[in-house]
């Protein structure tokens, strides 16, 4: 990269959102660091089910949600992929190519449905719809969302002989606490909304949602809302960018101490936070190792060394779906699904890939007692037909060498400065000179003859030197700071060494 090169897009009709862009705002030298992350998957295993209850969750659709291990967040890395999501397309812009999370993903790594009903219904009052499916209303109900520790505190002790609408009720509970821990947690930190406890209501019902496809839409909007560089958090299901980021990309890969199962179900499992170790690295690290990735560093297909015969049949029919480009629904969010921008990952060769037609992002629940479904009418035909836009086939190694060329001029090539690693490599030049420069200038020359005396100053003038010069010769890039940081080093040199 050249100090003065365009970071792109070059032709910016495909990102057209550049200058709200987080990677704008870092390539200005503005530094947001480390997104605060909201996922609480460490209080799950608190939460003690009896039989009675976990057939039920299994029948509602969560049978694997539920074993979702309790994983340490790396923040830094989130942050750092979170630069390279782009909400006009859906996908990971990296120097190999476009990536993303697809249904296949979520299929595999949580075992949810990606096929299925599509996850949106009335918006009811949230006191009258506590009241009826949990026997009781909390005190602190605003904004239509509820506390996860309120559920916990009055849902979590389920007795194996509990009366049955009791089991019932503590079961719709825990289903609200699982997913406002996982796929639909929120900024707030600690609440889920309301709405989702409607569709808990029948267990029959609900097993037939594509929570999969529904939780996929909730992360794009996550992702695409936490690239905007006025934001600072994230929500979604954090566990599954991390995961999906181990099982693809070489960067950030946590150690195991002994052999991955290979064999549990779902595959998210396989990086179950107790049995591995990783360093951590900061967001610039990580920003610098996935702008430096070769299609060669990227796991395109993560999944075959995987055991296939421990994949669910429902699942597996399925996945015929990880290539439907299609709309993806959970209540009032609706998300594009472009599996025809990641072909690789799917085993097929790249392809330039169709426009993508702008849509407006809105918040459409504005009340209570709205019907969703008249509102998003067009969002919810379009997954009908999910199975009619399934991508097949690919193009050819010619095709791809193609689309590379495309794709370097629609993308955004670097995040931040090069000038950002040169600097500290050249402060650490300094720093090492000026130790040398102190070291001889407090070296005795009593006692030495007048050749090694003549070699110290020799050493002492060349370090001098070199040092000065040093000022004189930073490029323009490096000195584009305030005048007054340049007067102050000039300052600190004249006094230290003239």
């Amino acid at each position: 990269m050249e100090l003065n090169e365009d970071p792109g897009p070059i032709d910016n009709y495909v990102l057209y959102d550049q200058d709200n862009h987080v990677s704008s705002a870092v390539w200005d030298g503005q530094e947001r660091g480390v997104l605060r992350c909201h996922e609480h998957t460490s209080l799950l295993d608190q939460w003690k089910l009896t039989p009675k209850q976990i057939k039920l969750v299994e029948k509602a659709g969560f049978g694997y949600l539920r074993l979702l291990p309790a994983m340490s967040l790396d923040n830094a890395l989130i942050a750092a992929l979170v630069e390279r999501w782009r909400r006009e397309t859906n996908t990971f812009h990296l120097t190999a190519g476009e990536l993303t999370i697809t249904l296949e993903d979520v299929a595999l790594l949580l075992g949810l449905a990606i096929d299925g009903e599509p996850v949106i219904g009335p918006i009811s009052s949230p006191s009258l719809v506590c009241e009826k499916l949990l026997g009781r209303v909390p005190e602190d109900l605003n904004g239509g969302m509820v506390k996860l520790t309120w559920l916990k505190e009055f849902f979590s002790d389920c007795h194996e002989d509990a009366p049955v609408e009791e089991t019932v009720r503590c079961t719709r509970a825990y289903l609200l606490y699982l997913v406002g821990s996982t796929i639909f947690s929120t900024t707030t930190g600690n609440k889920v909304p309301v709405m989702y406890l409607s569709l808990f209501e029948d267990f029959d019902k609900a097993g037939k949602f594509a929570w999969g496809a529904a939780a996929l839409a909730f992360l794009y909007r996550a992702l695409g809302n936490a690239s905007l560089k006025s934001q600072s958090t994230i929500s979604g299901c954090l566990t599954l960018v991390q995961c999906w980021s181990y099982s693809r990309l070489n960067v950030g890969q946590p150690k195991f101490n002994q052999e991955p199962d290979n064999n549990c179900f779902p595959f998210v499992l396989k990086w179950k936070g107790k049995s591995c170790s990783r360093t951590k690295c900061n967001v610039v690290s990580y920003r610098k190792a996935l702008g430096s990735l070769n299609p060669c560093d990227v796991q395109w297909l993560p999944y075959m060394d995987m055991d296939c015969t421990a994949i669910p049949e429902d699942i597996k029919a399925s996945l015929t779906l990880r290539t439907s480009r299609t709309m993806l629904l959970c209540f009032d969010k609706a998300e594009r699904h472009l599996p025809d921008r990641c072909l690789r990952q799917f085993g097929m060769h790249q392809t330039i890939p169709k426009d993508v037609e702008r849509w407006e992002r809105k918040s459409r629940i504005v009340d209570h007692g709205v019907d969703l479904m008249g509102k998003m009418d067009l969002a919810i035909k379009e997954w009908s037909e999910r199975w009619l836009h399934v991508v097949e086939g690919g193009g050819d190694i010619a095709d791809e060498d193609e689309y590379m060329k495309w794709y370097q001029k629609i993308t955004r090539k670097y995040i931040g400065r090069v000038t950002s690693s040169l600097e500290s490599e050249y402060q650490r030049a300094v720093t090492a000179m000026r130790e040398i420069a102190n070291i001889a200038d407090i070296v005795s020359t009593e006692g030495l003859d007048s050749y090694n005396s003549n070699l110290l100053d020799e050493v002492k003038n060349i370090v001098h030197k070199c040092l000065t010069e040093q000022f004189e010769d930073i490029p323009n890039e490096k000195m584009k700071k305030k005048g007054s940081r340049k007067r102050r080093q000039k300052d600190h040199l004249s006094m230290e060494y003239d």
